[in-house]
This record gives structure tokens, C-alpha cells and sequence, in this order.
């Protein structure tokens, strides 16, 4: 019997009906308190937040019915149905069915996971396709990691959306078959074609309820599409009754296939998947019998059994193999999810030091953690890491991260090899056509740069790496919003996300065309990109600026605000003569505010300062294939303390991007006299105003420039302002001390 109190509740005296969500999501649960705390809250985070969950217990004799009313307190999405007795799974779906006021219902179960975008994504997509029932890719997972997670329809779907007819449905659905079996999958169903189609959960069975579910639903017109998403994840575990088989169970199987066969039209095509699966159900019955003589040591009657069945017989070849295989693998890794302190950091930039201002930023953030005690692993899920190069050396401060890997790469020593040929393919391309511009032979540009990795797509080779070496994690770090969509697929959902967002990339977008550029690594629109980071725990912002942007667009979500830090130096010195210092990647912001600068600033600096000279370090000189006169290109420099000694003024002249600046930081902290623009300060612009000058405006900004050049004593003057300031407001302790906190008590 169900105990309709809440439903009651809900419906309170003289309260309108609440408007019908868009999806319900089903979940039956008996004694599954080890589990369902993580079940909801993966459903709890979805990024379609119009649903509602209806659970149903089962006879629990556990706490889980407390845990479930507890959630429920919090949220009034989620509705608990209690049932005195056990009844089954079937029974316990038909009563959510029952109250289900969503357009779609979703089957989840209580030991399981879903990724936060699934249920958008497959309603979506299901809609669009006109599809009744919608089914994706299972990641499937052992709960003592006895066998690493592998995905269950890969093979089938090829990575392409399929419609499956129902023969095709039944046949996938034969015992111990080769085929995925489709009645493992979870679906989304329009509830509406179900109520037409007047279907329910068959409560006589133990198991196969889905599929039989999902046949019946078929046979009366519903269509069914299989989408490659790897979004839920499905958790094998010594209690799991669909992972159990036994001669009463396959009983049941039988008697509801023979059903099945009496009330729907079976057509040639039909009638021979249906023999196919019959087939399997009294061969494993056979093999069941087989085990069970076996185990009591009846020899005899085992052998006559096998005799009468070779079909069943031969599923013994299937334990052996599955010993065998456990047997080479060795014994099962040791749990880490007691691992305290231990943080993954998820990245797809070619991280090797502090090459480029991200790389500067993330590391500098990891020293914080380290300092802290904690544990740091560097996991690179793509190959696309590599790039054009066949090969990563990493530097001594990569020394900060206790392992470092990356997907499709050979650790030797502090290198990092790709295992890809094609990449020393296009690594020799892009030499030869270096070599070439030289010559003056062909111009650069026939060779196509390799896409930023960062905003990369993820293949599921990478989510099943994830899944594979990031669990037992105590906290994720996830380097860009791109990558929060990875971190669910650590299987860890204890483990807190902390995304480090480096830019607001929706908002550079404008920017970028006003002066009639593109951005170099990812165009995002806000609502996406809000989305991305809402599904981490906790965003990383690296001024106020955005901190407040993504404060506005997800006002629940915890922001922390961590600046850049920097050591200063002792003193700030007045550099060497008329030199001019840019630091910056090939990037296009820096790339288009270089070139406004060459345009506009230069020739009034030059015609002032003749012997003004420009030096620019770091790969951003790859861009340009001439530069003015005055201008030295050195390209990456491995040290560039020297050039910050030396330099008199360092330069910012960005006209287009977002984020903190980490060149405008580096400068203060070693006492430079600075000119930069109002994008350069974006977010520091107030805190910033005593320290540096600033300038839009080409003429102002050559007339700054100019007047520190002239003036030894103005550069030491402002540059003592810089380093009051860094000490002041951009120490480690007052930049990250909120931030280590957070992940240190999360990931212990």
C-alpha cells in the first residue's frame, strides 16, 4: 500500500495544481542508503531544473528512507512514496508512473549516477528527432574497481544517433549475447505516448522490467532512439539484483517472455528475435543449473545437464574467461576515495611551466595547494595537448604536481612524448615551413595551426580516462569552464569541483569585433558559458569584474575571487636607457593589441625617442611576419627576469579579452614603470590606479611612455607604487587564502 501523505501535502486544500514540470524522473529504491544520497544529488544538479523526482520505497528496512526525506525537506522537487512491503522494482515504477505529472519520465536508478547535462541533453535532442523514447550510452562502472569503466553501446552506435526497431531491440536483448544489451539502458519516455500506448511495468519481474517496459511500449508504435552521450553512469556492485541470476529469476523471464509473445502481433522479423532471446533465457537456465551442481559437488548430474544442453554448457566458457582475465589483471586496486588531500587538476593546456599567462595563473594556484600539504595530479584527457609538437618538456616547476599525465602521451623523464606519428608528421611541416619563411622561400601560413585544445570537445576516450584515473579524487580542479563538463566522470560525487575560469570569454566576443578580429581560442555565449560553470561547486574568478558577472547570472553558486599573486621584488629599479618591454603568447588579444600598438603608438614613441627600442618576448612574435623598426622579436624566453631588469617601461597595450592580465601583475611585482590600457586593468582598474598609467588613447598612451622614458626618477617612483601595492593587495596568503581553504577542507 502507498502512503499518499505527501502527495496530499502537495495538493494542499484550496492550493492550485503546481504546473506539470518537464521531465519526472522515476526512481525505485529498496535499501539503497549506501547510494542514493549521490543518486539525487546527480539528479539535484541537472541543468534543466524543470523536473521532479518521485521516489518509491520499496520495503526498505535501511535508513534510506530518512535520507530521502531529509533531501526532500531541502528540495520540493523531490516526492517520497512509501510502500509497507516489498513489492519489486515493476511495482514500484507503475506507482510513480502513477503520480507522474512530467511531459517525459526518466528512469534512474537509486545505486546509479547521471551526468548534470543528461536529462536537457537527451530532451532535447529526443524532441528535435521526434522521438517516443530516448535511450543513451551507459558508462559503466564496478563499485570496488575491479575492472576499469568501459562504455556499454560504443560498438553498436559507432558514435551516431540510431533509430532502433524492435526486433533489433529484442535481439540485443539475448543472455550472455555479444550484442550490447539495450535493456540495460535507462530511458526517457514522452509520457504522454506511454499513457496512449496503456503499457506498464510488468511486477512479476524480478529483472528485465525495462526491457519488457520498453518491448510492450514498441509493439504498440513508440519509436526509440539511441544517442552515443555517455551521460549515465551505471554502478555494478555486490548487491545489485540486475548483475544476479538465478533459476526463480529466469523463471520469470520465461513466463513474461511467453506472455509477451501471446498479446502483441508477432511478425517473421519479430518472431525470430523472440527465439533468439527464448533461446538464451533456457540456455542460462540450463547453466544456472549447471553452477549450482557444480557448487554442491554433483559432479554427475552437472555433466548430464551440459549433456542435454551443450548451449548452457558452454556459458561456463564465460566464467573461465571472466577468472582468467581477473586473474592477469591482478589483484583489484585498492580503493582511493580514502585518499585525504588528493586534488585532480583537469587540463587541456599544454601546461610544461609558465610559459603563457594561463599556465603562469594555474601553477601559481597549485604552489598555494602544495604549501598547504595537499596532493596535486596533473591529468590531461586529450591528445590534442600535443598540438603540432610531438613533445612537452616539462620544466622544474611542473615539480608542484606528484604525477603528471596526459592522454596519449610517454612519460621520459621531464619529457612527455606523443604517441601519435602524425603529430612528428606535422611537427616536421610546421618546421619546414618556418624554414621556408626564412628563405624568404614561401610565406608562412600553408600549415594550419593545430585547433586550442582547450575549447576542444571531449571524445569519450577522454571521459572513460577520467573515469578511470581521476576517481578517489578529494577535490577537482577543473582548468577553464570547458573542462566542468569532464569532472562528473571521476566518479566521485563527494569530490567538490573548483573551476578556474581564467577569462569571461562570452564577453569577449563583443569586443573582438568591434575592432574587427576573432577570438583565437573559443567563442561562448553567456548562456552557455554560465552553464558550464554552474557545474562546478565553486567558481575560480581572477578579478571582481567577473567574479560579479557569474554572482548575477548563477546567484547560488560560491565564487571566490583569486587574483594572481606575486613575490616582489626588493626594490624597483629605473631599467637601461629607452627599452620597452611586451611580454605576451600568440594569443589574439595580444596579437591585436601588439598590432594596434605598432600602428598607433610606435611611430609618436619613435619620433620622440629615436632610439627607442621595443623587445618582445614570447611566442606572440610569430604572428608577425615584419615588424617596425625598433622592434626586437626574441620569441619564448626561458627566463625573463634579465628582460624585466633591463626594461625601463613594460607595456600593455590590449584593446580586446577579458580576465586578469598576468603580464600587468608580473610587471608590478618586480617594480617596473607601467603603461597599459583600460582591457589591461580590467577588474584591477581602482586598485591599480595609483601604480600604473593608463591609456586608450594612442596619443595619451605615447605621451605616457614618452614622459617615463625621460624621467629615471618617475620610474623608480612608480615603480615603488607597484611593489607597495603587491605587497599590499597580491601577497599568496591575501590572493589565494580563501580559495586553499575551500579545497583544503573539501578534498580532507
Amino acid at each position: 500500500m502507498i502512503d499518499l501523505v505527501e502527495e496530499a501535502r502537495l495538493g494542499a486544500a484550496g492550493a492550485a495544481p503546481p504546473r506539470a514540470p518537464r521531465v519526472s524522473v522515476l526512481m525505485a529504491n529498496h535499501n539503497g542508503s549506501a547510494f542514493i544520497a549521490d543518486a539525487l544529488a546527480s539528479i539535484q544538479r541537472q541543468t534543466l531544473r524543470d523536473l521532479e523526482v518521485i521516489v518509491v520505497d520499496d520495503g526498505s528496512r535501511d535508513d534510506s528512507v530518512a535520507i530521502v526525506r531529509r533531501l526532500a525537506a531541502l528540495d520540493p522537487r523531490i516526492r517520497l512514496l512509501e510502500r509497507d512491503r516489498s513489492a519489486g522494482p515493476g511495482a514500484a515504477r507503475n506507482a510513480a508512473l502513477a503520480v507522474a505529472r512530467g511531459d517525459w519520465v526518466a528512469v534512474v536508478d537509486s545505486d546509479d549516477l547521471i551526468h548534470p547535462e543528461r536529462l536537457k541533453t537527451l530532451l532535447t535532442k529526443a524532441q528535435a528527432d521526434g522521438a517516443d523514447i530516448a535511450v543513451d550510452d551507459l558508462l559503466i562502472f564496478s563499485e570496488d574497481e575491479t575492472a576499469p569503466p568501459r562504455a556499454l553501446l560504443s560498438r553498436m552506435l559507432g558514435g551516431a544517433p540510431r533509430w532502433i526497431d524492435l526486433p533489433a531491440f529484442v535481439r540485443s536483448n539475448r543472455l550472455f549475447g555479444r550484442e550490447p544489451v539495450l535493456g540495460f539502458t535507462k530511458p526517457l519516455i514522452r509520457r504522454e505516448a506511454l499513457r496512449l500506448a496503456a503499457v506498464a511495468y510488468d511486477e512479476a519481474l524480478p529483472v528485465g522490467e525495462d526491457y519488457d517496459l520498453l518491448a510492450r511500449a514498441m509493439a504498440r508504435g513508440l519509436r526509440l532512439r539511441a544517442y552515443p552521450d555517455l551521460t549515465y553512469f551505471y554502478r555494478k556492485h555486490r548487491v545489485s539484483i540486475s548483475h544476479r541470476l538465478d533459476e526463480a529469476r529466469l523463471e520469470a523471464m520465461a513466463a513474461n517472455a511467453a506472455r509477451y509473445r501471446a498479446e502483441v502481433e508477432v511478425s517473421p522479423t519479430l518472431d525470430a528475435a523472440l527465439s533468439v532471446r527464448e533461446r538464451s533465457i533456457t540456455a542460462a537456465r540450463g547453466f544456472v543449473r549447471i553452477v549450482a551442481d557444480l557448487k554442491r559437488g554433483a559432479i554427475l548430474k552437472a555433466l548430464r545437464t551440459g549433456l542435454r544442453s551443450p548451449t548452457s554448457a558452454a556459458l561456463l566458457t564465460i566464467v573461465v574467461g571472466d577468472r582468467l582475465t581477473a586473474l592477469a589483471r591482478g589483484p583489484a586496486t585498492p580503493r582511493r576515495t580514502s585518499a585525504a588531500g588528493r586534488v585532480v587538476v583537469l587540463s587541456r593546456q599544454r601546461v610544461i611551466g609558465s610559459t603563457n599567462g594561463s599556465s603562469t595563473y594555474l601553477l601559481s594556484l597549485c604552489r598555494a595547494l602544495k604549501a598547504r600539504g595537499l596532493s596535486l595530479e596533473f591529468l590531461g584527457p586529450s591528445p590534442g595537448t600535443f598540438g603540432r609538437w610531438p613533445w612537452m618538456r616539462l620544466t622544474p616547476e611542473m615539480a608542484v604536481f606528484d604525477r603528471v599525465r596526459v592522454r596519449g602521451g610517454w612519460r621520459v623523464g621531464d619529457l612527455l612524448i606523443a604517441q601519435d606519428p602524425a603529430v612528428l608528421g606535422s611537427a616536421l611541416l610546421t618546421g619546414l615551413e618556418r624554414l621556408l619563411a626564412k628563405l624568404k622561400l614561401k610565406s608562412s601560413g600553408w600549415v594550419k595551426p593545430a585547433p586550442y585544445a582547450v575549447s576542444a570537445a571531449a571524445a569519450d576516450v577522454d571521459r572513460l580516462y577520467v573515469a578511470e584515473r581521476a576517481r578517489g579524487a578529494g577535490a577537482i580542479v577543473a582548468d577553464y569552464a570547458f573542462l566542468t563538463p569532464l569532472a562528473p566522470y571521476a566518479l566521485t560525487p563527494g569530490a567538490p569541483c573548483f573551476v578556474v575560469m581564467h577569462d569571461l570569454f562570452s564577453s569577449r566576443t563583443a569586443s573582438f569585433a568591434a575592432v574587427g578580429a576573432t577570438d583565437s581560442v573559443a567563442t561562448l555565449d553567456p548562456e552557455r558559458e554560465f552553464e558550464l560553470l554552474s557545474q562546478a561547486d565553486a567558481v575560480v574568478a581572477i578579478q571582481e569584474t567577473e567574479a560579479a558577472a557569474v554572482s548575477a547570472a548563477n546567484p547560488n553558486q560560491k565564487v571566490i575571487v583569486a587574483p594572481l599573486a606575486a613575490t616582489p621584488v626588493a626594490a624597483a629599479s629605473p631599467g637601461e636607457g629607452p627599452l620597452l618591454l611586451f611580454v605576451g603568447s600568440n594569443t589574439a588579444p595580444n596579437v591585436v593589441g601588439l598590432r594596434w600598438f605598432f600602428d598607433q603608438v610606435w611611430p609618436t614613441v619613435r619620433a620622440a625617442q629615436p632610439e627607442a627600442v621595443l623587445t618582445v618576448a614570447g611566442n606572440v612574435s610569430r604572428a608577425f611576419a615584419t615588424v617596425p623598426p625598433g622592434v626586437r622579436m626574441l620569441g619564448p624566453v626561458p627566463d625573463l627576469d634579465p628582460l624585466y631588469a633591463r626594461a625601463a617601461v613594460v607595456v600593455s597595450p590590449l584593446t580586446t579579452g577579458s580576465g586578469l592580465k598576468i603580464k600587468v601583475i608580473e610587471a608590478l611585482g618586480r617594480g617596473k614603470a607601467m603603461v597599459a590600457t583600460s582591457v589591461s586593468l580590467q577588474g584591477v582598474e581602482e586598485l591599480l590606479r595609483s601604480c600604473v598609467l593608463r591609456a586608450d588613447d594612442p596619443d595619451l598612451f605615447a605621451a605616457h611612455v614618452v614622459g617615463l622614458l625621460a624621467s629615471a626618477d618617475r620610474r623608480v617612483a612608480q615603480g615603488e607604487a607597484a611593489l607597495d601595492r603587491v605587497r599590499r593587495s597580491f601577497s599568496p596568503d591575501a590572493c589565494y587564502g580563501e580559495f586553499v581553504e575551500a579545497i583544503a577542507g573539501d578534498a580532507s
